[in-house]
């Protein structure tokens, strides 16, 4: 009777995912005991390094013993590889593993040099120490080059790419720009429906608690649609809903349901309809929702402005109420931040409102940037009165240090009227 013969199944797991002791398979592995025979019949002692790094603790992979002792990685792989005799004490190298090429070489050595191995003697073999070029100390760089203090402190900055990413978001913050004159194109809709429409959403952004991140990426995705696609009137509010609802998807851990979309709409619109539109707007921008908006400067901005609290609170402050502008539209986001952090900076009452160091990180010069900070000026003067009064209601909050409540006088950003 032929027997059957079961596939054997190797199960590929990383070591992070199977817990201690057990192996892929399920079985305990085998562990290697101190003091264990060798092929020889000697006891050896395994000198282990430090135990393994977690996954995601120390992208380095350097070990934290070898950083304590001050020893070179070529080191410590060495004192990893070396076994003690537990008759003599000597640190001696393991035996390599049994081959035949091996073999043969060994035994060809012998007869030449008349060596033959003593029973029960451990060879010492001397590791010379590893030889480590020495580096010439590196010059110190200008202060202005070095990464913010703040972003070293903490590991979700991933400092040690910062500069990369941030030359990457000036890089590319022009190709994802809509057209700034996308709204004469269209012949249902006007500026200050879209106004009214971001200051709802503004208003549904702060009821569901999302990030600072899905406004802008809403606002953007928004013109961005609306810059190659025709909209009705009565499709409008469905736009901004769908821009919401994949930016919410994008940017937050757990983004409201369709469902609840559905309702903040009044039902005006179906769950299909949310779909249908959601299909149409991911194809018409081809699926780039990786895109700088004004969230991805303003940190940075901020800690290179050294912004206390209230300060950061009045930037994006005035951020938001920018967002209602369409004029705004014809500025990256980069420069629009810088012309907030300016226009904050002389309300705030600094003596140098633009010093050198927002010029280097900013990458503006303080006259580029006179002609924004003033139109954000008017729309700051214009906010306790206007008529769409959502974002002036969020910042009248003690979340938000209440900065919609200040009062400012800066007569040398007052535009003339």
């Amino acid at each position: 009777m032929a027997h059957s013969t079961r596939p054997r199944i190797v199960a590929h797991m990383s070591s992070e995912n199977v817990a201690p002791g057990v192996s892929a398979g399920g079985r305990r592995p085998r562990i290697a005991l101190r003091g264990a025979r060798t092929a020889r019949g000697h006891r050896t002692t395994v000198a282990t390094g430090a135990t393994r790094v977690a996954a995601l603790n120390d992208i380095t992979n350097v070990p934290k013993a070898s950083q304590a002792s001050g020893k070179s990685s070529k080191q410590h792989v060495a004192d990893r590889c070396m076994v003690t005799s537990s008759t003599t004490g000597v640190l001696t190298a393991p035996a390599p593993p049994p081959s035949s090429r091996c073999a043969g070489m060994t035994s060809n050595i012998r007869k030449r040099t008349g060596d033959t191995p003593t029973p029960g003697v451990v060879r010492q073999v001397v590791v010379p120490p590893c030889r480590v070029k020495s580096q010439s100390p590196t010059a110190p760089r200008v202060a202005l080059d070095v990464v913010l203090s703040a972003d070293s402190e903490n590991p979700q900055s991933v400092s040690e790419y910062e500069i990369e990413i941030v030359n990457s978001f000036f890089r590319e913050e022009a190709s994802f720009m809509p057209r700034p004159s996308y709204m004469e194109t269209q012949s249902d809709i006007n500026g200050k429906m879209r106004a009214i429409l971001i200051d709802w959403l503004i208003e549904v952004h702060m009821k569901y608690k999302m990030q600072r991140e899905t406004i802008y990426l809403t606002v953007n995705l928004i013109d961005r649609y609306l810059s190659r696609m025709s909209v009705l009137r009565k499709r409008l509010q469905l736009v901004g809903v769908v821009a919401m609802f994949i930016a919410a998807k994008f940017e937050e851990i757990t983004p409201p349901e369709v469902g609840e979309f559905v309702y903040i709409t009044d039902n005006a619109y179906t769950k299909e309809d949310l779909f249908v539109m959601e299909c149409t707007m991911l194809t018409t921008l081809c699926f780039q929702m990786v895109v700088p908006t004004a969230s991805h400067f303003l940190d940075r901005l901020m800690r290179a402005n050294s912004c206390d609290t209230t300060h950061q609170e009045l930037v994006h402050y005035i951020m938001e109420l920018s967002l209602l502008d369409l004029r705004m539209i014809r500025h990256v986001p980069s420069f629009t931040v810088s012309a907030a952090i300016l226009l904050s900076n002389e309300l705030m009452g600094r003596k140098n409102v633009w010093p050198a160091t927002m010029m280097h990180y900013s990458r503006q010069a303080e006259h580029a940037l006179r002609g924004c900070a003033e139109e954000m000026r008017v729309l700051l003067d214009a906010a306790p009165t206007s008529n769409m009064q959502a974002v002036a209601k969020k910042y009248m909050l003690p979340l938000h240090c209440g900065v919609a409540n200040m009062s400012f006088s800066s007569p040398r950003l007052r535009v003339s009227t």
